[in-house]
């Protein structure tokens, strides 16, 4: 009897340290991945912005529903997000490009507003990778700009070295529908092309964009477009916000060609964390399931839903702005109702986003990825939902084995490195005149 005893209490044992181990060994794992977080610089390519939210009274210093505030990016410990003066596509003609400059300069204003006047002791505009470092080591956070479609450009070049001078260090060509500049990638749909690739003046500004030391960003444009650019650019590319067409058959994905490319170019793709562009079949079934909720949130809004393809696509004004802001309270309402929803389908998360870094590193090599979000955008996936929660990729990547020199790398090293290089051709190209 005594010896049955010692055997279960035995037994017993064995099990509560095994139990003890396993447990210790996910809080290892989770106090490793916090160390590294905290000691790299994480760093977002896309941040879109509303210039509502950058006033004396609505600003980034509160905690809004917009995926992107200070308060969100100290809790996720987010240390650079590139703020986004983007501009949709509209007509090309004099009084679109007018239109659409006023639109970007409003946006560089605010942008300028925030860092200069609304939180200077919280966070700083950034030019380069120095900078960069700089602000980080001070416990601030980091500004950059990154300007989405080069329609604002019009037809005067010169307002690329204006834009650089207000901060812009990178720039597409093209958003969805062809510019006066390149392509889109959105001529896919109807296989209709405006330039074959890119415009006379799209190259003249590819050249310029190499003189001022503004990285070219291939996200939008059509895969010609891409190869015309690469071929004519004297320095590296980025794609911005753009994931593996080979995992999702998306055309705003790069396919394997493309990465061949720009891995040959010496440049970095900044793996998107956009539900549509990791995982099309997975996002439709889910938002199949949820589409009567968002309309039923949206009409007690007072606006009718929309497909966020579609949203993106109104034309430039308030009333796109008005539109988005509601869009994004809706989808913040509607993720709390599913939380209490049962049977819903998977949502796209941050294990699809992490399956494109896999691939991307795989394919092309560590040198050549990086990470980006698309927030307030349609960015975001679930894990990654805003950036409060940066830490999850960060604790993704740990659980796969990636070494803390090659997290810092994909947060924030290949990126400046690509900015670095960009400089320094601009500074031989300037020195040759």
């Amino acid at each position: 009897m005594k010896t049955k005893i010692v055997s279960i209490l035995s037994l017993f044992l064995i099990i509560m340290t095994s139990c003890k181990s396993e447990i210790s060994e996910e809080d290892q794992l989770m106090a490793k991945a916090k160390d590294i977080h905290q000691r790299v610089i994480t760093l977002d390519t896309h941040c879109d912005i509303n210039v509502k939210n950058f006033t004396d009274s609505l600003n980034y210093t509160q905690d809004l529903e917009t995926q992107i505030t200070l308060p969100k990016m100290k809790e996720g410990g987010l240390d650079v997000a590139w703020f986004i003066v983007y501009t949709g596509q509209d007509s090309l003609t004099e009084t679109g490009y007018k239109k659409a400059y006023k639109n970007a300069m409003s946006k560089f204003k605010a942008i300028h507003r925030l860092v200069d006047e609304i939180a200077p002791n919280d966070i700083e505009l950034a030019l380069n990778s120095e900078d960069v470092r700089r602000i980080d080591a001070k416990g601030k956070k980091v500004a950059m700009i990154g300007i989405e479609n080069g329609y604002p450009v019009g037809m005067d070049i010169s307002n690329v070295e204006k834009f650089h001078k207000l901060g812009g260090r990178y720039m597409s060509l093209s958003h969805n529908g062809h510019s006066q500049l390149c392509d889109s990638n959105t001529g896919e749909r109807d296989s209709i092309w405006l330039h074959n690739g890119l415009s006379d003046l799209g190259k003249q500004v590819v050249t310029e964009m190499n003189r001022v030391g503004m990285m070219i960003d291939v996200s939008h444009p059509s895969k010609e477009s891409m190869r015309q650019m690469i071929k004519l650019s004297k320095a590296p590319i980025i794609a911005s916000h753009s994931s593996a067409r080979a995992l999702c058959g998306h055309s705003r994905n790069l396919d394997d060609e493309q990465l061949g490319w720009l891995k040959e170019n010496g440049g970095v793709v900044q793996t998107v964390a956009f539900t549509s562009y990791l995982n099309t079949e997975k996002n439709t079934i889910r938002n199949d399931a949820l589409k009567e909720v968002e309309k039923k949130v949206m009409d007690s809004l007072g606006a009718q839903w929309m497909a966020m393809d579609a949203v993106m696509n109104l034309p430039i004004g308030e009333e796109r702005d008005t539109y988005i802001e509601t869009y994004i309270g809706m989808r913040a309402i509607v993720k709390e109702k599913a939380k209490t929803m049962n049977d819903l389908p998977p949502a796209v998360s941050v294990t699809d986003f992490v399956n494109h870094i896999d691939y991307l590193v795989d394919k092309i090599g560590i040198d050549h990825v990086g990470i980006s979000s698309d927030f307030d955008g349609g960015g975001g996936v679930e894990g990654w939902s805003d950036a409060s929660e940066t830490f999850n990729v960060t604790l993704e990547l740990v659980k796969r084995g990636y070494t803390e020199a090659q997290i810092s790398q994909l947060w924030s090293g290949n990126l400046l490195r690509v900015l670095d290089e960009v400089e320094a051709v601009a500074k031989e190209i300037q020195s040759k005149k």
